[in-house]
């Protein structure tokens, strides 16, 4: 249980680390209303320079409609994209971004390639 539990902390676990996460409600409101909005198919995505000098990733998922099993899955999804793929080509960039990803209805018919694509090209475009 030990092993588990401490494989998933910190920069070199599988869990986003809490000062990568947008978790306060002014900061996500703060994105909605002043950051760069891009739309891909089934994504809508908003950045803003962050306030605390790292890129930070966060995520909306509304129910849409669909089961909590299905509204997991895009959550996981996103969260492993923004962990793997985002987040590491942000910094390597040396940008400091904040990231709020909106999942659209059309993110819930889509697989985790699709999804990965569209925030890698969405990526490209703003490094």
């Amino acid at each position: 249980m030990a092993a588990h539990s401490a494989a998933g902390r910190g920069e070199g676990g599988f869990r986003l680390p809490r000062s990568g996460r947008i978790h306060k409600t002014k900061d996500i409101q703060s994105l909605l209303r002043h950051g760069a909005r891009r739309k891909t198919p089934s994504l809508d995505v908003f950045f803003l320079s962050s306030s605390v000098l790292r890129s930070r990733w966060g995520m909306i998922v509304p129910k849409h409609r669909h089961s909590i099993v299905e509204r997991n899955r895009v959550k996981r999804r996103l969260r492993e994209i923004g962990r793997t793929h985002v987040l590491p080509r942000l910094r390597e960039k040396g940008m400091a971004l904040d990231v709020l990803v909106r999942a659209r209805p059309e993110a819930y018919g889509v697989g985790f390639r699709s999804l990965r694509d569209e925030l890698q090209k969405m990526t490209e475009e703003l490094c």
